[in-house]
């Protein structure tokens, strides 16, 4: 399915390419009448390399780059109170003001009941989307260092005009030196709409998913990054999602030779504090298998539940895992992650595979 380098070989099971932001979280309440906020760090692509690292064991870093100021250095102690490896990350200097850069908030309130969950990003002109192609010695992370695993998205794809090509040349060298590549399409309207909004979405989605082997996304993420349309139905039915994921694959995979997995949540939302969960994946050599589904699943906070799946997926592939287990990992490790406040995964391995064998929600003393 995928050829793995081994782990003696490489410093880096993975390595995440994307922004980390500091989010503010008012707890129950909501953002617009809030007067105190717990911090947390979060970002599309770090998130699954954290959870890799606090949940899996595996050793991962980021590539990213801070503005060099207080701010800066609180996202950096949070990362490595999450076990990644802050190496990689470029310091900008910072002008007093942010005027040329600045580090990212999101403003992020998690909703309930009838009320949905709301995010505020605050992002412009921050130092990770002025990361360059140049920045980074590419040949000498993939190649002397060595690094399994590359994790991006479409997310930091968003950024501004130059992180496509920052992107780029990440896989470019990844490929050259035998590292398996994953995306998370990730599409993000918000994100998009004032740099050319969906087409311009599709035109570097595109561009970038032939390096891709292991794509990931919902039905609107290939539809609206990708261009491939779903049948629209009446009912949001898991049975549905799976027959339109199919459709999906089978239209996507001829165009795009080159994905040998390509894997999404299933998620029916009833309301912001309950979810139907679920996953389903394709391989050519395992065809689609789907994971456990989970109708009802009670919801805390749901920002980054599609990380942690994302994560318990590449998790199981690098273990030599088939695509059948490797599902399952994913969406027990994305429902856990979503019962706990926070961007990131509070889960442990031997929850995660308790979850996997069927365990419920006893105490445990």
């Amino acid at each position: 399915m995928l050829t793995l380098r081994s782990a003696e070989d490489c410093r880096y099971d993975l390595v995440s390419l994307g922004e980390v932001m500091l989010r503010l979280d008012p707890g129950e309440g909501r953002v617009r009448t809030a007067r105190t906020f717990r911090a947390w760090e979060g970002g599309g692509e770090y998130n699954v390399a954290r959870g890799l690292r606090r949940c899996f064991g595996l050793r991962t870093g980021l590539v990213s780059a801070f503005a060099d100021n207080e701010v800066g250095r609180l996202l950096e102690d949070l990362i490595l109170t999450g076990g990644v490896d802050t190496s990689l990350v470029k310091w900008l200097p910072y002008d007093g003001i942010g005027r040329s850069v600045r580090n990212g908030l999101n403003f992020t309130e998690r909703g309930f009941g009838v009320r949905g969950a709301v995010g505020t990003s605050d992002r412009g002109h921050t130092a990770a989307s002025q990361l360059r192609p140049d920045d980074v010695d590419w040949d000498h992370l993939f190649g002397t260092l060595g690094v399994r695993w590359l994790h991006t998205g479409g997310i930091y794809a968003a950024l501004s005009e130059i992180t496509p090509e920052t992107i780029e040349a990440a896989m470019a060298a990844a490929r050259r030196h035998g590292t398996a590549i994953s995306y998370d399409l990730n599409y993000r309207p918000s994100l998009w709409k004032a740099v050319g909004g969906q087409s311009r979405a599709q035109e570097v989605n595109r561009r970038l998913a032939r390096y891709v082997d292991v794509m990931i996304g919902n039905e609107e993420d290939f539809t609206a990054s990708l261009g491939f349309e779903v049948p629209d139905t009446d009912e949001n039915l898991a049975e549905l999602e799976v027959a339109n994921f199919q459709r999906m694959i089978e239209a996507v995979t001829k165009e795009y030779d080159n994905f040998r997995v390509v894997a999404t949540t299933l998620r029916t939302v009833r309301s912001a504090t309950v979810n139907d969960w679920g996953a389903i994946a394709w391989s050519a050599a395992s065809g689609f298998v789907q994971a456990t589904h989970r109708p009802g699943l009670e919801i805390l906070d749901r920002v980054g539940g599609g990380d942690s799946f994302a994560s318990g997926l590449i998790y199981q592939l690098l273990q030599g895992g088939d695509l059948a287990s490797a599902v399952e990992y994913g969406a027990a490790h994305g429902a856990l992650a979503m019962t706990t406040p926070g961007d990131t995964s509070m889960a442990s391995l031997k929850e995660v595979e308790a979850l996997v064998r069927g365990a419920g929600a006893r105490v445990q003393r």
